[in-house]
């Protein structure tokens, strides 16, 4: 009888493991886009030439890129410094409450719907092979795939950021300078809209809403900056 092959492994990738550098890549693209393109057609709605709108362009690349580097940095090292503190709480309360800490664990288990007998089991064995560990995932909700990572999200933004910002950029460098606004505001929109199905796709969820989100918050943005564009370059 021939022996039967072994089961191919069985791998699975889930979205959820690209949620630390999804979020800050698309809020990064997202913002430079916005950002940049709102300055830059305010300030060409004011009549500025095209030496003022690149020079407003560039300033507003490299302080967006730094402050969103900056921002995401503190923001997730908050959430880091969170964690740290609670699982060095729950080390402690391992080394001197194993008892009360392990019968947390089976009342978690039971809550999940296991019978107590096999609750009380699964909780003496994942707490043999990795007690910190397990009360990390099941009591604290922190797991090896979203704990906060503030060096990859600040580089993440900062980066995405900076190529979002770079489009319109490049547009109103290369247009001529009486179609700076509508070119800007077309491309930029043309961007916002893939980078939204982009998220969309990557992250599951429905492309349609996701290209809808981010187009309609990033035209009115613009047309408000391009409104007062023309006002303050009227009153000057």
């Amino acid at each position: 009888m021939t022996p039967r092959a072994p089961a191919s492994r069985h791998a699975e990738r889930h979205r959820s493991e690209r949620i630390g550098w999804l979020r800050a890549a698309v809020l990064g693209a997202n913002d430079g886009i916005v950002s940049t393109a709102s300055l830059l057609v305010g300030v060409a709605a004011a009549e500025a030439g095209r030496s003022a709108v690149l020079v407003a362009g560039v300033a507003g690349l490299v302080a967006g890129a730094m402050s969103m580097a900056a921002g995401e940095y503190v923001s997730v090292s908050s959430q880091s410094d969170t964690e740290k503190a609670d699982l060095g709480r729950e080390r402690h309360e391992l080394e001197t409450m194993p008892g009360p800490e392990r019968e947390e664990l089976r009342s978690i288990y039971v809550k999940r719907g296991l019978d107590p007998d096999l609750a009380g089991r699964v909780a003496d064995q994942l707490m043999e092979k990795d007690a910190l560990g397990a009360h990390a995932r099941d009591e604290l909700g922190i797991s090896e795939v979203q704990m906060a990572r503030p060096v990859q999200a600040a580089l993440a933004s900062a980066a995405t950021f900076s190529a979002g910002a770079a489009l319109p950029l490049v547009t109103a460098a290369v247009v001529p300078p009486t179609s700076i606004v509508i070119s800007v505001s077309a491309v930029s929109l043309v961007s916002l809209a893939l980078l939204g199905g982009l998220a969309a796709g990557a992250g599951g969820a429905p492309i349609a809403r996701g290209v809808l989100r981010v187009t309609f918050w990033g035209a009115l943005a613009m047309a408000i900056t391009a409104a007062v564009g023309r006002l303050f370059g009227a009153v000057v």
